[in-house]
């Protein structure tokens, strides 16, 4: 008796095709351990994915906190996002799906050109 997992692949080439698909994209890379990463998918070798994985880098301006006052309670800290190029065996990977951006409609509900009313 074998047990099959819902949305899992069973063959390394068609994980190879949709990694050649979303060459270039935001994507998100689910493991077969259930471990996810995102990151852009740069290139795609024979048995593995080369990604530029994202981490936060958090750079502290405050030398001294403590003689200083912070406008309502807010940290002069710099946030800032670096990639590192990381590669992915093909047979780890369990699925891949596109990392989903929301969209944000305009704020001012007419089309350019506004419409003229003379006064």
């Amino acid at each position: 008796m074998s047990l099959e997992v819902v949305g899992s692949y069973r063959d390394l080439h068609s994980i190879k095709e949709e990694c050649k698909t979303y060459l270039t994209y935001h994507a998100v890379l689910i493991m077969n351990d259930g471990s996810t990463c995102d990151g852009i998918i740069e290139g795609v070798d024979d048995d593995d994915i080369i990604v530029l994985v994202g981490e936060d880098v958090v750079i502290d301006d405050n030398e001294d906190t403590n003689t200083r006052q912070q406008p309502m309670g807010h940290n002069r800290s710099n946030r800032y996002r670096r990639f590192r190029r990381r590669k992915f065996p093909m047979r780890g990977i369990n699925r891949l799906e596109l990392l989903r951006y929301p969209f944000i409609y305009p704020v001012y509900p007419y089309p350019y050109p506004y419409p003229f009313f003379p006064y």
